[in-house]
C-alpha cells in the first residue's frame, strides 16, 4: 500500500463481466487499478467509466493475449516497469467451454487454448510478478477458479485423443487450484497470501451466455465474494472457497504426486516455448 493508503491492483480480464465490475468497485474505493484486456477500445471504455465514476484517472490499461506466453511475459515486464509495488493480483481472465465454438485449439507448441489461458498464463504471470508481490507484502494473489473441476489425465493433458471442451475447461480450473495450494506453501512467511475461489454459479457473463445457460446469479454476487479476498476479509492462505464458504476441491488437488506432475508439465511447457523463441 502506498503512503496515501492506495493499493495497486492488477485484474486480468477486466474489460468484461466480473473483472470489469471489480475494476470499477476498487477504483471507486480509491485503489489504483491496472486494467488488462486484449482489445484497446474495450479497455479504454472501462478506464473512461472509472474516470467518470471517480473524477480521477485511477486506472491504467495493459494489453496482452494470454493465450501467448510471450505476451504474458511482456505483460509482466510492463507491470514491473510501470509500478513500484503490487498489492493484489487477481487472475480472473478465462475462456469457457463454449468459446470459440467449443472447438479444440492448440498453439504452435501444442498447448490447448483453455489450459493456456485459464491456467498457464496465470501461473506464468504470478511467477514473474512474485518478487514484486513479496516486496509489496502484505499482498495477495486471488485465483478466480470454478466449481467445475476435472482431474487431469497426465498421459494426455492436452486432450488430443478425446477432446471435450467442458472437460478442458474443468481441468484447467483444477490446475489453477492445484497451483494455488503449491504457491501458498512456497510463499508462507513472506506476507503473500494465495487463495482460489469459485465466485458464483453461472453468473450473467459472456462466458455463461455463450453456453446458452440462463444465468443463476449476478456479476455483483460473484464480485462481492471475490472482494472479500481482495480486501483480506477472509484472512488465510492456500484455500479454496465456493462463494463465501470454504469448500473441498476435486480430490486430485490434495494429491501431492499429482501436483508434482503438474509442476513438471508446466515447467516443461514453459521451457519448450522459451527454447523455441530463442
Amino acid at each position: 500500500m502506498t503512503g496515501d493508503g492506495r493499493r495497486t491492483v492488477l485484474i486480468t480480464g477486466s474489460t468484461d463481466g466480473m473483472g470489469r465490475w471489480l475494476a470499477l468497485r476498487l477504483a471507486e474505493a480509491g485503489d489504483r487499478v491496472l486494467i488488462h484486456g486484449r482489445h484497446a477500445d474495450r479497455a479504454e471504455e472501462v478506464r473512461g467509466a472509472i474516470r467518470q465514476a471517480t473524477g480521477e484517472d485511477r486506472a491504467e490499461v495493459l494489453l496482452a493475449d494470454l493465450a501467448r506466453l510471450s505476451e504474458v511475459d511482456r505483460l509482466a515486464d510492463e507491470v514491473a516497469a510501470r509500478v513500484d509495488r503490487l498489492d493484489v493480483l487477481v487472475n480472473n481472465a478465462g475462456i469457457g467451454g463454449a468459446s470459440p465454438g467449443g472447438r479444440r485449439e492448440v498453439d504452435a507448441y501444442g498447448i490447448e487454448r483453455r489450459f493456456a489461458v485459464n491456467y498457464l498464463a496465470g501461473y506464468r504471470l504470478t511467477r514473474r510478478l512474485l518478487p514484486l508481490l513479496i516486496a509489496s507484502a502484505p499482498s495477495r494473489v486471488v485465483n478466480v477458479a470454478s466449481a467445475g473441476q476435472h482431474a487431469i489425465d497426465f498421459a494426455d493433458p492436452m486432450l488430443a485423443a478425446d477432446y471435450d471442451p467442458t472437460r478442458a475447461y474443468s481441468q484447467s480450473k483444477l490446475a489453477q487450484i492445484m497451483f494455488t495450494f503449491d504457491l501458498a506453501e512456497e510463499v508462507s512467511g513472506t506476507g503473500v497470501t494465495v487463495d482460489a475461489l469459485h465466485p458464483a454459479t453461472f453468473m450473467d457473463t459472456t462466458m455463461v451466455r455463450e453456453v446458452g445457460i440462463s444465468p443463476w446469479s449476478t456479476v455483483e454476487e460473484g464480485g462481492t465474494a471475490t472482494l472479500r479476498f481482495i480486501n483480506a476479509i477472509e484472512p488465510g492462505s492456500g484455500r479454496y472457497f465456493n462463494g463465501l464458504g470454504e469448500a473441498r476441491a476435486d480430490r486430485q488437488a490434495y494429491d501431492a504426486d499429482a501436483r508434482r506432475k503438474l509442476r513438471q508439465l508446466t515447467d516443461d511447457l514453459i521451457a519448450g516455448q522459451a527454447t523455441a523463441r530463442h
